[in-house]
């Protein structure tokens, strides 16, 4: 991978780790979320502003975003309930390692990414690193959060394969991310639609303005480094080196109090080697 793409997607994952532990900090993150993604769709229509040329030179290019938006909306629902359940670290492991997991069949066999040994052992390590986490078998809500990372997974494979669709098909990236969240966000906002719904989000926006604009500033840099490094490179390769934001993740939850366990340490430890085999150039 060059060198400026390798950059970005390492930026897009630390960001994108940096932007999860924040919405983790919201009393209420699944009424934080809402407020986070109007503030992602205000900053990437600005991005958008400024596109010159065709923004979706093909229909398929413009369905692909639509189907990327549609993944982004389960995507972000599944992650605040993830992150309202599981602690940080866990939930973030799951989600991350499980999508890769998931990806990178898809890239292989369908988007033309090389098949290598090497792949072959990471995937088989990245697996058992996923399972390894399993065996702590968290109960009650935790359980729970876990569940909702899983889906986040499914989720996360789903958005890098429509984005990179899309991106061959001649999609611009500002209007991608743009089109992509205001799919997302009405989809959102459908969970919140009684009156204590909306006041939940109301209030989270009220008691913690600056905390949402910055997680809103965070996630959307995450995303835009990550579809500027898509248009580069392979979508396994993005997600394999953007999975190090695992890394970060666990860091940034311990300086949050948490205290992962051994198993879900040697875990984590096993999904990084994984995709760090994955990611490794052939």
């Amino acid at each position: 991978m060059e060198p400026v793409a390798l950059s970005l997607v390492l930026l897009s994952a630390f960001f994108h780790a940096l932007w999860n532990a924040l919405l983790k900090r919201h009393q209420d993150p699944e009424a934080g979320i809402i407020g986070v993604t109007s503030v992602a769709v205000v900053l990437g229509g600005l991005w958008a502003l400024g596109l010159q040329g065709e923004a979706f030179p093909t229909r398929r290019g413009l369905l692909w975003c639509l189907v990327a938006g549609g993944c982004e909306g389960a995507y972000l629902f599944s992650l605040a309930r993830s992150l309202r359940h599981a602690p940080l670290g866990l939930a973030y492991t799951v989600a991350r390692g499980g999508a890769l997991l998931l990806v990178w069949p898809v890239s292989v066999l369908w988007l033309g990414e090389a098949l290598t040994p090497l792949t072959v052992t990471g995937a088989l390590v990245l697996g058992g690193g996923l399972v390894v986490t399993g065996l702590a078998r968290p109960a009650g809500p935790a359980g729970r959060g876990v569940a909702w990372a899983a889906v986040s997974a499914v989720c996360i494979a789903g958005y890098h394969v429509a984005y990179k669709l899309a991106l061959g098909e001649g999609a611009q990236a500002p209007a991608l991310f743009a089109l992509a969240l205001c799919v997302a966000l009405p989809m959102l906002m459908l969970t919140r639609l009684g009156g204590e719904g909306r006041g939940a989000v109301l209030r989270q926006a009220r008691r913690s303005p600056v905390l949402m604009l910055v997680t809103g500033g965070l996630c959307t840099l995450s995303f835009a480094l990550m579809l500027v490094s898509l248009s580069r490179v392979g979508a396994g390769a993005v997600l394999t080196l953007r999975n190090t934001s695992i890394a970060f993740a666990l860091v940034l939850a311990m300086l949050q109090g948490e205290r992962p366990g051994h198993r879900q340490l040697s875990g984590a430890v096993l999904v990084i080697a994984g995709a760090v085999l994955l990611g490794w150039p052939a």
